[in-house]
């Protein structure tokens, strides 16, 4: 393959890759019926009307928690994988892993410090 068919291809990939996601926004902006009405407009959540006020704070410690757990559940993705070619990756595969493993350990000792696991 020469480097001008090369860019014709990225050139359409890129291209595809702009009009796929974009098509239907602009389409639906176009076709979809626009009715608005009051039962349209009116707030509701899961389906249900809302009693009382919809301006709810959280504390910002339900946050955090949330965020160790999708970190601990994407290292939880890594280590499968990795578990499974360990026979193959030989020293420099092990101390990859470590390094990310301490990585990750060192934000929870910093989240333990911090108070962050404390339930109340």
């Amino acid at each position: 393959m020469t480097n001008q068919l090369t860019y014709c291809f990225l050139g359409i990939f890129l291209l595809a890759a702009l009009v796929v996601p974009l098509l239907p926004i602009v389409l639906a902006r176009f076709v979809a019926p626009k009715k608005p009405g009051l039962t349209k407009n009116q707030v509701y959540e899961c389906g249900m009307e809302t009693e009382g006020d919809t301006w709810v704070q959280f504390r910002m410690h339900y946050y955090l928690f949330a965020i160790l757990f999708v970190v601990f559940d994407v290292e939880a993705l890594f280590l499968f994988p990795w578990a499974l070619v360990f026979r193959w990756g030989g020293w420099t595969g092990l101390a990859a892993i470590t390094v990310f493993v301490g990585i990750l350990l060192a934000g929870l000792v910093y989240a333990w410090q911090e108070n962050v696991l404390e339930w109340e």
